[in-house]
């Protein structure tokens, strides 16, 4: 993917100040948000996953100054919104492999299920949202921990906060499985 946009020092002290007023609370957050990038990219077959978190945050970081008045919620959901966008133009992009890797049909039903995951996490109000996708962050020692922070700012018991999570989890799994079932 061509880098058309260059991420000048200013454009991304502002990114880091949008995600937080703490310089090092927004280093963290930025760590988490480009690892989930990745993961997203990787997820989807994309073999320039680490290209495209960085063109991803680039966008944003250019286009804080327009946003950080009136976006309302978590950054981070600016970024995943971002890196839908970008993922469509790498498809677009992306010139058709001489040897199929992976059979075309289980191509297409993967974007069939990231369409309906992206279209059933629309459903939840912008607090599940926000809570379902930290509470999935991380790896190891670095997702307890993390949850176990997340449920000291949500103001609940850790066991409360797997609930939810699993409570909300279960309602976007029956309405990806309901989009599916419309979709084929």
């Amino acid at each position: 993917m061509s880098r058309e946009r260059v991420l000048t020092q200013e454009s991304f002290d502002s990114l880091l100040s949008w995600l937080d007023r703490n310089r090092d609370e927004a280093g963290k957050k930025y760590e988490i948000i480009r690892y989930r990038l990745i993961k997203i990219f990787t997820c989807r077959g994309c073999n320039e996953a680490e290209d495209l978190a960085d063109e991803t945050i680039n966008r944003v970081a250019l286009k804080v100054e327009a946003i950080e008045e009136s976006y309302v919620g978590d950054p981070a959901l600016y970024f995943y919104g971002v890196a839908n966008n970008i993922h469509l133009e790498y498809l677009r992009k992306k010139p058709a492999p001489s040897i199929e890797l992976t059979p075309t049909t289980e191509v297409d039903e993967m974007e069939r299920e990231y369409d309906c995951l992206d279209r059933c996490m629309q459903h939840l109000s912008a607090k599940q949202r926000e809570l379902v996708l930290e509470y999935y962050q991380g790896d190891k020692r670095i997702k307890i921990n993390h949850r176990k922070e997340l449920a000291r700012k949500v103001g609940i018991a850790l066991n409360a906060l797997r609930i939810r999570a699993h409570r909300i989890r279960a309602t976007l799994q029956q309405c990806v499985q309901s989009c599916l079932e419309e979709k084929a």
